[in-house]
């Protein structure tokens, strides 16, 4: 697959670069990771996605230039990268018609073969091992420190600093060959859980004060409204690491954030320990991700989603005892 990518690269002079939605480090940076290095080839890139990135990651080299909205006019490009984004509709539909070959490349287990090209490895730690495999193999390209802080963003975000699962010998290699271009990781990390604003923590506050701990202290809980937010001041993007702490609880093998988007419909996001499959639930709920790292809407009051989501959690963990 890389060879028909580095093929597809070199013939190439315009190219698109987009992830998913409301999207997380793995994607903002793989996509900065992506962007970045075809425009040290010398390059035409543009970087996309329909959603602002995140202020966590707002440090990165690039990320000031990606844009929001991308035009017919400036259509069509050679070549319409999509990362880190499961099926299509999740960075948008519409871009399939502004490139002339697209190409997902992505690390989820599930994902859609929507690409002319399909670059897909679901044992891969993020998106962003998954560029670096790309960039590695171009003849003569050398990573630089823009490019290489990304790549390390990347899999920090996803392996949550190399603590989940999913992290592997792989993780660790890049990371370290990423550290030997210069790059600063004190730098990077104090950007990632050092720099966060003042709603972060008055928002997380009223999260952590609906803790609720159930299942013989198997699940736990946490949950965001919209009222939260308003009175706070912080917004959905705030509660990206929200879940890590009921996640952190001793025993706690489910943890589920309940985030309110509006009237009548709750963002759930599903973390587990190994051996319990989250993917599978927001699947079932028509959401997607790992099996360990998962999310999905629901629509319905705060318990009438509690009791669906609860139904299917209690099945998975007798599945998983």
């Amino acid at each position: 697959m890389i060879p028909k990518l580095l093929r597809l690269i070199e013939k190439s002079s315009r190219f698109l670069v987009a992830a998913h939605r409301n999207p997380d480090g793995d994607a903002v940076a793989s996509t900065l990771a992506l962007s970045n290095g075809l425009a040290e080839m010398g390059k035409d890139v543009l970087a996309y996605n329909a959603d602002p990135v995140p202020l966590t990651f707002a440090f990165l080299p690039g990320a000031a230039a990606m844009v929001r909205e991308v035009s017919a006019e400036s259509a069509p490009f050679d070549v319409g990268f999509i990362l880190d984004s499961g099926e299509l509709s999740r960075a948008g539909e519409h871009l399939a018609g502004l490139c002339t070959t697209l190409v997902n490349i992505d690390h989820h287990r599930d994902s859609e073969l929507f690409g002319e090209v399909n670059f897909l490895d679901p044992a891969a730690s993020s998106t962003g091992v998954l560029i670096h495999r790309l960039l590695k193999n171009c003849p003569a390209y050398r990573f630089s420190t823009q490019v290489a802080s990304c790549i390390y963003t990347a899999i920090v975000a996803d392996t949550g600093s190399f603590r989940f699962a999913n992290t592997d010998g792989e993780s660790f290699r890049i990371a370290a060959e990423m550290l030997e271009t210069g790059i600063d990781p004190a730098e990077i990390s104090h950007q990632l859980y050092e720099n966060q604003q003042a709603c972060t923590l008055r928002l997380l506050a009223r999260a952590l004060a609906s803790l609720e701990v159930s299942h013989e202290g198997r699940v736990a809980t946490v949950t965001v409204t919209l009222a939260d937010m308003e009175q706070t001041g912080a917004g959905p993007a705030h509660t990206d690491s929200f879940i890590n702490y009921p996640r952190s609880i001793r025993g706690v093998e489910v943890a589920l954030l309940y985030r309110q988007e509006k009237e009548g419909l709750f963002k759930v996001g599903f973390r587990s320990r190994k051996g319990i499959d989250v993917g599978r639930i927001a699947r079932e709920l028509g959401g997607g991700g790992h099996a360990n790292a998962s999310g999905a809407t629901v629509a319905g009051t705060r318990d009438e989603v509690e009791m669906i989501v609860l139904e299917r959690v209690r099945a998975e963990l007798a599945t998983g005892k």
